[in-house]
């Protein structure tokens, strides 16, 4: 997914004003007000680049004169320490937006990097790798670029723009059927009900809903929840998964696997700013 202009200026604004506050007392005292120069950012590890526009929005709220130059593209795989950009212009902003920009450029091509080992390691499968809501707030859209960055694809943004009928839904709708004939009755999106049990597949696929999350199921429960659908509902494999297990869970035949970790727990990168 894009991120908008504006979000990315909103974003960048919070996060200097947050770091600044009322100004940068170390730069201002030791680099000269008329002084210019050139900086790289660089990644000094092998990962997927994410960021760029977040942390370019970063040196333009400073001086929108600042030049800034992509050196890679968003996406790009390096192998090793690699300049990724190079910002041009008064020392002050490069020096007062060094962190905040490396914080962005760290954490995104962080959560790229995750996101692409799991999409390489069901390669062939057909599974997709998703993203879930368990994102920083107030970051959500960033982090979940980053996720797209990576290969891997969005699930549902917020509460408004997708279904997904969990364990405590179930409890106060009373059943399965109960809680997704409710929702035929008010939206038009698609339907996904959260199962633990096989009895609850079942019972989901009984109600006719469009999307099965398959909650924390052994290898064998997957196998026997694809047999038991046999095509008339997208299946969700979640809970548990990591590096070690995705491509397991992937060959049972589900469609989707959605991986909280892409965002709650990425590494961010080992980034910096070298002022020549």
């Amino acid at each position: 997914m894009a991120v908008a202009a504006d979000m990315l200026e909103r974003v960048a604004f919070a996060a200097l004003a947050e770091d600044v506050g009322e100004g940068d007392v170390t730069t201002e005292a030791t680099v000269g007000e008329d002084a210019v120069g050139t900086a790289e950012l660089l990644l000094r590890e092998p990962g997927v680049v994410c960021g760029l526009a977040v942390a370019e929005a970063v040196f333009r709220a400073l001086d929108p004169e600042l030049r800034f130059e992509w050196l890679v593209d968003e996406g790009a795989s390096v192998t090793g320490e690699t300049a990724v950009a190079r910002v041009t212009g008064p020392e002050r902003a490069i020096l007062t937006g060094e962190r905040t920009a490396l914080n962005f450029l760290a954490r995104l091509s962080g959560i790229a990097t995750i996101t692409r080992r799991y999409v390489d390691a069901v390669a062939g499968t057909g599974a997709a790798i998703l993203d879930t809501r368990k994102t920083t707030p107030g970051l959500r859209a960033l982090e979940k670029h980053a996720v797209v960055t990576g290969g891997g694809r969005n699930h549902r943004f917020g509460l408004d723009d997708g279904v997904l009928v969990k364990d405590n839904h179930l409890r106060a709708a009373g059943s399965v059927a109960t809680a997704v004939e409710r929702l035929r009755a008010t939206t038009p999106l698609p339907v996904e009900v959260e199962c633990d049990t096989l009895e609850q597949v079942s019972e989901a696929l009984a109600a006719e809903a469009d999307a099965i999350l398959l909650d924390n199921m052994s290898l064998s429960e997957l196998r026997a929840a694809v047999e038991l659908a046999r095509g008339r509902a997208r299946l969700e494999a979640s809970g548990g998964v990591t590096l070690e297990n995705v491509r397991a869970i992937a060959e049972t035949g589900v469609d989707e696997i959605s991986v909280g970790a892409l965002t709650h727990s990425a590494r961010s990168l080992d980034v910096s700013l070298e002022l020549s």
